[in-house]
């Protein structure tokens, strides 16, 4: 049981993932069904990282298999990036929710979470050596960056993270589900901002 996020010294995936899903760093592993860790090309030039599992995420034990994980998959599809090539993974690897009746919402990570899981992130990066990460969402954001990052003001714009590597920051596709109106111009934008990451990748 690690106690500490402490990966292993290792970059193999697999051993990497066996050893995350014991970790208890942090309380989430309490209410979380199980650790979702990073699937992808394990050579991936361009790793995308969200905020943290949904609800069939934390189900089915996989990252972006729910309604936000299909749009991306319209998004990468429309850059002609196939998902499979691409390893796509969370800063936070437990559903954090809240009951609401037979409902579980979810709940924004806390920055004490975000710590907890970021050695993991980093082993993922060690292991994978993309060449450009895309950060879905404000925590993906500031755990990439290591601080604060207003979406609306660093989106679209090629940054340098503190982890090494190249960061196109986008909005999290939850957010265009969410959306009343306006969710097609949201989601061209969200393409295009995907389709900048893979050319900035080499991977179009």
């Amino acid at each position: 049981m690690v106690t500490t996020a402490d990966p292993p010294e290792t970059r193999s995936l697999p051993k990497l993932r066996a050893a995350a899903a014991v970790c208890r760093a942090c309380p989430l592993w309490r209410t979380g069904t199980q650790t979702v860790f990073g699937e992808g090309g394990d050579r991936a030039a361009l790793l995308v990282v969200g905020e943290q599992p949904g609800d069939r995420e934390d189900v089915e034990g996989h990252p972006f298999v729910g309604p936000a994980g299909r749009l991306l998959d319209k998004a990468l599809e429309a850059t002609g990036v196939p998902r499979k090539e691409v390893y796509i993974t969370n800063a936070v690897k437990h559903f954090k929710w809240e009951p609401r009746g037979k409902r579980r919402l979810h709940k924004t990570p806390a920055q004490r979470e975000i710590e907890a899981c970021l050695p993991w992130l980093e082993a993922e990066l060690a292991a994978v050596e993309p060449r450009v990460i895309l950060c879905l969402g404000a925590t993906a954001a500031r755990a990439v960056m290591g601080g604060k990052v207003r979406v609306t003001e660093a989106r679209g714009q090629a940054l340098h993270s503190p982890l090494g590597k190249d960061v196109i920051i986008t909005i999290h596709p939850a957010y265009i589900l969410r959306l009343r109106s306006g969710a097609e111009e949201a989601f061209a934008l969200f393409v295009k901002d995907v389709e900048q990451a893979a050319k900035l990748a080499g991977v179009t």
